[in-house]
């Protein structure tokens, strides 16, 4: 199947749009706080080399096959202070939802509101008609799955050394939501710690 249209997702508090070589500055400054890289597979320490080859290795062939990459935005146009990817290289109905938020965007719901987004366009017949959407974090990052929870996804499990982040291996939870999921809080998670 090809690709997908670059499109703008917006509820009006949160934008998401194709990241470009302008934010690539914003973008290094995100991936070099401690949080980032704790629970993400960025490269460390992050340079802006990283940032253009995310935008030429991984945003662009993924809005040309079936894996958008959204910038997240709090104003059209604004600076990016999150990134959020659907990857769906497959042609199987699944995709992986993956994302980061900068630490001085965090705790006003910006990224639970950027998900829903995400999975309305991944589920919609016009965005990617997706069946499920998986969401994968290593175990500990209790923010994430919190965001997952929020935005309707259902605690699957606990997945040993499932993650591979810089040369490690590391266990992962994961949860999915179903097109057939209403978009509101999941209620059928454990208590998840940090440790």
């Amino acid at each position: 199947m090809g690709g997908v249209r670059d499109c703008v997702l917006s509820d009006g508090t949160v934008w998401l749009s194709r990241p470009v070589a302008a934010d690539a500055d914003t973008v290094v400054d995100c991936c070099r706080e401690p949080s980032i890289a704790e629970w993400t597979v960025v490269p460390v320490p992050y340079r802006r080399a990283d940032a253009m080859g995310f935008l030429s290795d991984v945003v662009a062939p993924g809005w040309a096959g079936r894996s958008p990459v959204w910038a997240v935005r709090t104003a059209a146009g604004g600076p990016v202070v999150g990134m959020l990817g659907l990857d769906a290289r497959s042609d199987d109905g699944a995709a992986e939802i993956g994302f980061w938020l900068a630490a001085t965007a965090r705790g006003r719901g910006l990224m639970t509101r950027s998900v829903r987004l995400a999975c309305d366009f991944g589920f919609a017949t016009g965005g990617l008609a997706l069946t499920r959407i998986e969401w994968r974090a290593f175990v500990g990052n209790v923010a994430s799955a919190a965001v997952a929870r929020r935005a309707g996804f259902h605690y699957e499990g606990y997945l040993r050394r499932a993650g591979l982040q810089r040369g490690v291996r590391r266990d992962s939870w994961i949860a999915a939501r179903l097109r057939t999921d209403p978009p509101g809080p999941a209620l059928d998670w454990p208590p998840l710690t940090s440790g």
